[in-house]
């Protein structure tokens, strides 16, 4: 009976569910792929950050080695 006096159709609580529903899952989809991507990104500057490290110690090496 609201919905006749609001002028809205049947059916309209419904696809408003729907809706909603769906906005949910583009939502979390979203910060799936962000969460997803920063952990991406950290574990590369990691790496990258263990690499130089690497052949920083591997440079020392070389430089102690060449002194004797």
């Amino acid at each position: 009976m609201c919905s006749d006096v609001l002028g809205e159709k049947p059916g309209t609580e419904q696809d408003e569910v729907k809706l909603q529903n769906a906005s949910k899952q583009i939502v979390q989809t979203a910060i799936l792929r962000a969460l997803q991507q920063v952990s991406q990104e950290s574990q590369q500057k990691e790496n990258r950050t263990n690499s130089t490290s690497l052949q920083l110690e591997r440079g020392k090496l070389t430089k102690k080695h060449e002194r004797k």
